[in-house]
């Protein structure tokens, strides 16, 4: 990396209050994330939807990705980092508030317009986190520092279901008949996430985080002249998240629909197979930022890629506790694979870092483009053989962990 945070020649810096800050912010928008993805059933329920159009929901959420990561990276030019984390907390907020008039009018596209306002926010902040994370310490340490980042994110992850299942899905909030009743439901915990994303933003804007300070470019200077998209192993890096991302909202995002069609009948009970979903993320990204020391992150995406295919196969053509553990254990497989595609595709940028930020974070749309395919296709010929789109992004995590992570070189003139 070529920039890092200011420091004097006389003393060595502790990044363990600003990584703290910042981890819990990977925590917060995890928690989002994974809220709204669990949000499908509920949607399902008050619209009377099938699957396909449900998974709107997530295509909202990500479509966000796709308009805002570069100019999230302009904002960081602009502003730096910290800044743009604040005001991206602050606009989390409003989109979390604008779910009250969205229940109040019982509105799915006033919902689909909240949940699109709430990721626009999301995006600023990861796309501001994520290089920060990375610069704040060594270059060699980036893809275990962002790991152990990315562990806070799926804790996040793992209790956002659990807070779904006792406040949204449980049989308590379901009892209500009318969509109106149903949708109403929703304003509670939106008026506590609103509070608290206010009163998380004034924190940020009061603690001291290291500034980010530009260096000098590396590799002789030949990063500054080029364009951020001839970087080969950036695009491929935001190929391989868009691959990453669609698989795991599709795949979480369809499990509670996925167990109840494999015998699981109570919702409560399979919304916690969404948290142990989660809850396997989280332990692979505690155990692979201390693994990951001695395995290179490259050749874990390759391992991890099989993995996945493998233990997707055997959901699909198995049935029952077999099929639902597979599906619950591809949390396991996807663990390290967004922290260490996003570390790769971010190395050797130079000046061009937080630009590689913005484009490799355009890859999350994603998760607005796989799981309506997913579902679509599910409807169609059911969810265990819509498991083949999946199957098709872990193909090319594993590919991008073979040769796609290389970076390139700018031919001799």
């Amino acid at each position: 990396m070529a920039t890092r945070p200011a420091t004097t020649a006389t003393s060595t810096p502790s990044y363990i209050g600003p990584f703290i800050t910042v981890a819990i912010l990977f925590g917060i928008f995890g928690f989002l994330t994974s809220l709204n993805n669990v949000l499908v059933k509920k949607l399902e329920d008050v619209f009377q939807l099938e699957h396909g159009p449900a998974m709107l929901a997530t295509a909202a959420w990500f479509l966000a990705y796709l308009i805002f990561s570069v100019p999230s990276a302009k904002v960081i030019e602009w502003v730096g980092y910290k800044r743009t984390m604040v005001l991206s907390l602050f606009v989390m907020a409003g989109g979390a508030l604008l779910f009250l008039p969205a229940a109040q009018m019982v509105s799915f596209p006033m919902t689909l317009f909240a949940i699109f306002i709430l990721a626009t926010g999301v995006t600023g902040l990861q796309t501001s986190a994520n290089p920060y994370v990375s610069i704040l310490g060594p270059e060699h340490s980036a893809p275990a520092r962002l790991t152990l980042a990315q562990a806070f994110n799926s804790i996040g992850s793992f209790l956002a279901p659990w807070v779904a299942g006792v406040f949204i899905l449980s049989s308590a909030a379901a009892k209500p008949v009318s969509s109106s009743a149903r949708a109403h439901m929703l304003q509670g915990p939106y008026i506590a996430i609103t509070v608290s994303l206010g009163v998380l933003a004034f924190v940020v804007m009061l603690l001291h985080l290291p500034a980010i300070t530009s260096a000098t470019p590396a590799a002789g200077g030949e990063e500054a002249g080029r364009s951020i998209w001839s970087f080969s192993h950036t695009i491929l890096g935001m190929i391989g998240i868009f691959f990453y991302v669609g698989i795991e909202i599709s795949l979480a995002a369809i499990t509670i629909q996925f167990c109840q069609s494999q015998g699981m009948t109570n919702v409560e009970t399979a919304s916690l197979m969404v948290s142990a979903f989660y809850f396997l993320m989280m332990v692979g990204r505690l155990l692979g930022s201390f693994v990951m020391v001695w395995i290179k992150a490259e050749k874990l995406l390759v391992v991890l890629g099989v993995a996945g295919i493998a233990l997707l196969l055997t959901a699909m053509f198995t049935h029952g506790t077999v099929a639902i553990a597979c599906l619950v254990f591809t949390g396991l497989a996807n663990s390290v694979m967004y922290p260490n595609i996003f570390a790769l595709g971010i190395a050797e940028l130079g000046p061009l870092t937080s630009k590689g930020s913005g484009v490799i974070t355009i890859g999350n749309v994603g998760g607005a483009v796989l799981p309506p395919l997913l579902g679509a296709l599910a409807d169609k010929v059911g969810i265990q053989y819509a498991f083949v789109i999946p199957i098709i992004g872990y193909l090319f995590v594993t590919y991008y962990g073979m040769s796609g992570y290389k970076p390139t070189r700018r031919a001799a003139a």
